[in-house]
């Protein structure tokens, strides 16, 4: 009772609540209100809608299904074997931590009050979209650095008592980390009036990226230093995007093109060329 999981009726017996049932039911269907807020997984042949491979939806609360959707959405994306040191080891499209985090934050920060529609995860050729209702309560331009805000907090708190996920807002800097790490793509954030989409892309060569692209990526990065108490180099954002040093002249322009668009700022102007870090512009 104490969670909020099942409460006491007039008559002296009791039943679970809509926070139990989201959580710990078997099947929402069960449950007049919450039976479209079950997750949908689709999987796409190619990079358009055109063409359905897989369409599954999960019924169970989400700390039933959660585990096993994170391992049903890993079998669906592409995934190579690779032998490190002698040892075969599954290098997966996807940062598996991303992806988790990318649907957990979608089980807990969609609207509820949005009916007729629930979390949505995409899967397709060359990337994963996962949509869930309600617009974001955070600035996507400060989703790094801006306290955690949640309009479901009994929901995120006891998914995160239950090791589902992270309420103290490490989530994104996991998510961007994580593809900084694989040197994908940064993860892209879209709001729209009844929605969020978060979409993280697969392997993307550096010349392949649009400049709009590019910056969002110099951007995230220059977040993620920030709160790490760093700054951005050159030579930072080289190994971000797995370049060699003979690339410092691209980075360098992208690095301008940035800081004109405010993106970023440097922390002194005055420092010599060689030596400029630099944070988000808005630090």
């Amino acid at each position: 009772m104490e969670e909020n999981i099942i409460a006491k009726q007039d008559n002296g017996l009791y039943a679970i609540t809509n926070l139990g049932a989201i959580v710990l039911a078997k099947d929402l269907r069960h449950f007049k209100t919450l039976k479209r807020k079950a997750v949908r997984v689709v999987q796409y042949e190619n990079t358009n809608r055109m063409n359905m491979l897989r369409d599954e939806i999960f019924f169970g609360g989400y700390a039933v299904v959660f585990e096993k959707l994170i391992k049903f959405i890993e079998a669906l994306v592409p995934m190579r074997e690779e032998f490190i040191s002698g040892v075969r080891k599954k290098n997966v499209a996807y940062p598996i931590s991303a992806v988790r985090e990318t649907v957990a934050n979608a089980l807990i920060h969609q609207d509820f009050f949005v009916s007729g529609a629930g979390p949505l995860v995409e899967i397709f050729s060359n990337r994963i979209e996962v949509t869930n209702p309600g617009d974001s309560l955070v600035n996507i331009k400060r989703i790094i650095d801006n306290p955690p805000k949640s309009r479901n907090e009994k929901l995120a708190s006891l998914l995160r008592e239950l090791g589902l996920c992270e309420e103290l807002g490490s989530g994104w800097d996991r998510i961007v980390l994580s593809c900084e790490y694989k040197q994908l793509p940064a993860p892209k954030i879209e709001t729209f009036s009844d929605d969020t989409r978060v979409t993280l892309f697969s392997e993307v060569s550096f010349t392949g990226l649009s400049m709009d692209d590019k910056l969002w990526a110099c951007y995230l990065h220059a977040c993620v230093k920030y709160v790490q108490s760093e700054q951005v180099t050159n030579r930072s954002l080289r190994e971000r995007f797995g370049l060699s040093e003979k690339n410092a002249g691209s980075i360098s322009r992208l690095i301008k093109e940035a800081v004109n668009q405010k993106y970023i700022k440097p922390v002194d102007p005055n420092t010599a060329p060689r030596y400029m870090r630099y944070i988000p512009i808005w630090a």
